[in-house]
């Protein structure tokens, strides 16, 4: 069999060129949604504090905000970015494989919401909040 395709190198060529082309065309069918998540929902808070260095954005931002968020349900893990070109400090919240999104986000904004009062009144002006999902599929 292998001396048909190495005499008629054309033959060989069409039947590779085909393949690929069949499975380009079908893998856009394949059924995504039934893919099992692999990457943990995250939830990204940033806050913002004009002027502040690191040290200060640790203290007056990221530690309240990290007290309220321990022990929230299903969390995996937190850590916290503090830049002091722009005072930004951005905390991440990673959750169980298994959890909603949705919820996920829902559960994090309250317990911020918590922790809002213990944090500077120009901080709590700049909030955000960004629910990521790497292995979310629409």
């Amino acid at each position: 069999m292998s001396k048909f395709f190495i005499n008629r190198p054309i033959v060989a060529m069409v039947i590779a060129i085909l393949t690929v082309i069949i499975g380009a065309v079908t893998i856009t069918s394949l059924p995504v949604a039934q893919f099992p998540n692999i990457a943990p929902p995250e939830v990204q808070i940033q806050a913002t504090y004009v002027g502040a260095d690191a040290e200060t954005l640790e203290q007056s931002v990221a530690t309240p905000i990290e007290q309220q968020m321990s022990g929230v349900d299903n969390m995996n893990y937190m850590y916290s970015l503090n830049a002091t070109a722009n005072g930004q400090t951005t905390m991440i919240i990673d959750f169980d494989v298994k959890t909603d999104p949705n919820t996920d986000l829902i559960l994090a904004q309250m317990r911020e919401t918590q922790a809002a009062s213990q944090l500077p009144a120009d901080v709590t002006k700049l909030r955000s909040y960004r629910s990521k999902n790497p292995s979310h599929r629409h």
